[in-house]
């Protein structure tokens, strides 16, 4: 068996508000955009995908609608600071400010519309 492909997908009450929060804070391209599906990634990594589908879908299982719990969505980026920053200005939620933590990596955590914690790290470079 050969893996071709992983797409990581949120599931969300609010598509809209959510594709555009992605793609706001981290520069993501949407590739796909209907009423109950988005994709997203990096206009550079079209492999990096993120998709976010409609909570109330008939294809996602009710048993399986709830609010995100228990899941921390990560994101390396190069400039870790910068994106801090324009979380700031987006009003966004931020839980955790950036900070070198202990394996590292600086990062931060900032809620999406649908209260997943999203994880924002970059590798902190030896001087």
């Amino acid at each position: 068996m050969t893996v071709n492909r992983v797409v990581t997908n949120i599931l969300s009450d609010r598509l809209p508000e959510t594709r555009d929060f992605f793609a706001r804070l981290l520069d993501l391209k949407v590739n796909f955009d209907e009423d109950w599906y988005v994709q997203l990634s990096p206009p550079d990594e079209p492999s990096l995908e993120v998709g976010i589908w409609r909570r109330d879908h008939e294809l996602v299982p009710e048993a399986h609608r709830d609010s995100p719990a228990g899941t921390i969505l990560t994101f390396v980026v190069d400039d870790v600071d910068a994106v801090h920053e324009r979380a700031r200005r987006m009003g966004c939620r931020i839980v955790s400010p950036p900070r070198n933590r202990f394996y590292g990596q600086r990062g931060f955590m900032v809620l999406d519309p649908n209260g997943l914690v999203v994880d924002v790290s970059t590798p902190v470079r030896n001087a």
